[in-house]
């Protein structure tokens, strides 16, 4: 197993009883034998947002990184997901909000794998490239508001 995949899976087992942790960056490294950044690259790439996590950090001697899942109602997260979106939204974006929103048991497997590929750069071969994140984001919502009842 690579040292991301060990550092993100301590973290998701300590978030597994409650829902937030709180970790000391420099501790975690300590303990898993790697620089703080490491660390640091683990959270701001998989405990995003768009994963639905929320991530708050404090400074200096006992500062510590508060990690979050969120947890919403379904008419508060489909809001806080399409206005997230905007009016561009490109395919490694739109696929961690899939993948979240399946995880979560959202979305159907079935759905799920009709909105990878619905907005999959491959579905737009024929489109100008300035237009693509444009259009992705329009049929993503649509798909959104009418999958998630």
């Amino acid at each position: 197993m690579n040292l991301s995949k060990e550092i993100a899976g301590m973290i998701l087992d300590m978030l597994s009883d409650s829902g937030t942790t709180e970790i000391r960056r420099n501790d975690l490294a300590e303990q898993l034998g790697c620089v703080p950044s490491q660390i640091n690259y683990v959270i701001s790439s998989r405990f995003t947002p768009e994963h639905g996590y929320i991530v708050e950090s404090r400074r200096g001697g006992g500062g510590y990184i508060k990690i979050t899942r969120a947890s919403y109602d379904l008419s508060t997260l489909k809001m806080h997901l399409i206005n997230s979106i905007g009016n561009n939204i490109d395919e490694k974006s739109c696929r961690a909000h899939i993948v979240n929103l399946h995880d979560r048991g959202l979305l159907e497997d079935k759905e799920a794998a009709v909105m990878l590929a619905a907005t999959a750069d491959k579905s737009y071969h024929d489109v100008p490239h300035e237009l693509r994140d444009k259009l992705r984001a329009n049929i993503f919502k649509q798909m959104l508001i009418s999958s998630m009842k």
